[in-house]
């Protein structure tokens, strides 16, 4: 249930949106505009696809790892919108400019074969990744409009997009990976040549499908579809990488493939 009205959930979008095209950052949004609830804090996030960020590209999930709730303080995963003004392609070099986080985030991603609207009963694994049209690599470099996203909440982080800020998409997965234990999937953070973190796709809510169809869930109980075509990336399954200007952070992948993606100023 939401607690607050139209004007005031515009308002906290319209601060946080001026705050990311800016590159400012705030302590909180004021008592009128800061949301209790999940439910206020998704009504907030919707509104920025109408700000001139760029129309929704798909869906990004933070905190599905236990480092990664440990990053943003929180006790569950967030869903977020990725915007597609801020997808970029592997070899196109990220800006670190006023992001605060700076880390990468070495992540599995879906794209949608099929839409899979809201529903009284919730979508069980098998019936969501039936709908998955290919398996992606991806690298998320994630951020947040307060100054101190660990002590906003949920609620707060949630109308910021969920720490949403650049995704390099990378290519389809061409091995077998329906057939693959992605649980057990190993996954490598690399900083140059050194092995920065190790990690496999159970870190990911257990596996990076059991991650997606959280989220299908989570939309749903929210009114939302996904939508056929739309890219969900699911988590980090490696602590978040450290970079820093002149940084080039790889995505190990094993079998699966590698990303990259060059740091600058």
């Amino acid at each position: 249930m939401r607690d607050l009205d139209q004007p005031a959930l515009q308002a906290a979008s319209d601060f946080l949106a001026t705050h990311w095209r800016e590159g400012r950052h705030a302590d909180t949004l004021r008592p009128g505009l800061c949301p209790r609830s999940r439910a206020d804090g998704y009504a907030i996030q919707a509104l920025i696809e109408d700000q001139g960020l760029g129309h929704r590209r798909g869906w990004k999930i933070a905190a599905t790892s236990a480092a990664g709730q440990a990053h943003i303080n929180v006790d569950g995963p967030l869903a977020g919108r990725l915007l597609a003004s801020r997808v970029v392609a592997e070899g196109v070099p990220i800006p670190l400019g006023a992001n605060r986080m700076r880390v990468a985030e070495v992540e599995f991603a879906f794209r949608m074969g099929r839409s899979l609207p809201p529903r009284p009963e919730p979508y069980a694994t098998d019936a969501v990744v039936a709908a998955v049209a290919a398996l992606h690599l991806g690298i998320e470099v994630p951020d947040s409009r307060f100054t101190d996203f660990t002590a906003v909440g949920a609620a707060q982080l949630i109308a910021d997009n969920a720490c949403a800020d650049r995704f390099v998409l990378g290519p389809a997965v061409a091995a077998p990976w329906r057939e693959a234990n992605l649980a057990a999937h190993a996954v490598l953070g690399m900083n140059g040549k050194q092995l920065v973190h190790e990690g496999r796709g159970g870190n990911v809510l257990g596996d990076p499908r059991i991650a997606l169809t959280w989220l299908v869930n989570e939309l749903g109980r929210h009114g939302i579809t996904l939508s056929e075509g739309e890219i969900v990336t699911t988590g980090t399954c490696v602590v978040p990488v450290p970079v820093a200007p002149g940084d080039i952070i790889t995505g190990d992948y094993g079998a699966f493939g590698s990303l990259q993606v060059r740091f600058t100023d």
